[in-house]
């Protein structure tokens, strides 16, 4: 297990989820085209909104995946399997009843949404067109969150690739059919993503339960899935993480809402430059996820120095990758944004601002990074009120930041944001290695 935390083979085992990782936002981007090159900017916009709304929706409950992640690979490396499959079906229960609680609670969240836009009646007409749909999705995408977070639990991260991959491609595929052929537009988008996610589920649930079945005899016993010590404890996590996760989604959502304030095709510009901020994300994750399950196996194991070998060098990888990012981002934004768009007050405002798109792959990796490591520790609390303060922070600056720059000091708020959420983690840090003894 040792020979895990060299850098080579940190980033093999990171080579599947980077693949996978890279195809999610695709699904953003191939949306952001097939509406952005319609001819009404409201197509875009609506799309542009609602997805912001599902990602705060969705995002806020990430804890079922990190909150399964840490859990599952420190029960690995304590060689309790038997509690790997009773984790995983402790947050399936989860998910069933967050599933029926948003059904329930969806004109109310629907009409919180309208909200907080100022949206033209085209806009409103075809966001609720969008979120009527995508809201039935909330089953097939939380249980994604759970499968995937399993896998990368047991460092089985093909497996999690395989998954992410398949929904994603799914949904490109599907979005494309029904936006293409059928003419669908907005609808068609929403609907590519609820089929996406139902088939991405059924055909994953039946193969996890095969792959846990190979390591362990499956006992389905509700006294110890729901033995209240351990709801209580995967309650306290996935709490943390919820809150934490709420807060991320806000600062994305806020992102969303400042540039509306400004105009709606500020806000469309910003989506096509924030895809780009997005695709690094998910690139640089793929170091953080296969991070989280090796930290979760050295906390489990007491194995220090397989924990100091770990994020010494998944720092040199991601740090690494981000300036690569950036370089390759120089040289492609023109062509990503005329493909994007062909409205030209959009292209115009998207080439204005894209030089931030380089700034911030790099200054983001630092933070990705913690938050693997915290994740894979379950050192929650930390991860949550590092977050608080983070987003504090972005909220005060870009007060002033927008009122004396407007757009350019929005995305100067967005990177100090990033900043803020590496270097409250950094001050953590020692935490975790109080865990284990010399």
């Amino acid at each position: 297990m040792s020979s895990r935390s060299s850098i080579q083979n940190i980033f093999k085992l990171s080579i599947p989820i980077f693949f996978a990782n890279l195809v999610i936002p695709f699904v953003a981007i191939v949306d952001t085209g097939l509406m952005g090159n319609l001819d009404n900017a409201s197509y875009l916009v609506a799309t542009s909104i609602a997805a912001s709304v599902f990602s705060i929706l969705f995002g806020s409950f990430g804890f079922l995946r990190s909150g399964t992640v840490g859990m599952v690979a420190q029960a690995d490396g304590s060689n309790d399997y038997q509690e790997v499959v009773n984790i995983f079906l402790r947050n399936i229960a989860f998910v069933i009843i967050i599933s029926l609680l948003l059904i329930l609670l969806q004109s109310y969240i629907f009409q919180i949404s309208l909200s907080v836009f100022e949206l033209s009646s085209d806009t409103k007409r075809y966001f609720k067109d969008y979120f009527n749909l995508r809201i039935y999705s909330t089953f097939g995408e939380l249980t994604i969150f759970v499968i995937t977070g399993l896998f990368i639990g047991l460092q089985k991260t093909k497996t999690s690739s395989i998954i992410v991959g398949f929904y994603s491609i799914a949904n490109i595929i599907f979005s494309l059919v029904f936006v293409l052929y059928f003419n669908l537009n907005v609808f068609g988008v929403a609907l590519g993503t609820l089929v996406a996610s139902i088939l991405t589920t059924i055909i994953f649930l039946f193969y996890t339960f095969y792959a846990l079945s190979k390591i362990t005899k499956l006992e389905f016993s509700t006294n110890k899935i729901f033995d209240p010590k351990k709801v209580k404890t995967i309650f306290n996590i996935n709490l943390n993480i919820f809150i934490r996760s709420l807060l991320l989604a806000f600062a994305f959502l806020y992102f969303t809402y400042l540039g509306n304030s400004i105009s709606e095709e500020t806000v469309a510009a910003n989506t096509i430059l924030l895809n780009f901020i997005m695709l690094s994300a998910y690139v640089l994750d793929a170091y953080a996820f296969s991070t989280e399950g090796i930290v979760g196996y050295s906390i489990g194991s007491k194995n220090r120095q397989l924990l100091n070998d770990v994020i010494k060098n998944s720092f040199i990888l991601s740090t690494a990758t981000g300036l690569i990012i950036c370089i390759i981002f120089f040289f492609t934004k023109n062509y990503y944004i005329f493909t994007m768009t062909d409205l030209p007050n959009i292209r115009e405002i998207s080439f204005s601002y894209s030089y931030w798109i380089i700034i911030i792959p790099f200054a983001a990796s630092f933070c990705f990074q913690f938050d693997g490591i915290f994740v894979g520790a379950s050192q929650t609390t930390e991860l949550r009120n590092a977050m608080i303060v983070s987003v504090a922070i972005y909220i005060v600056v870009s007060f002033f930041l927008i009122a004396s720059f407007g757009n350019t000091g929005l995305w100067m708020s967005l990177c100090l944001f990033f900043i803020a959420r590496a270097l409250t983690l950094f001050v953590y840090m020692p935490r975790i290695y109080a865990r284990i003894q010399k």
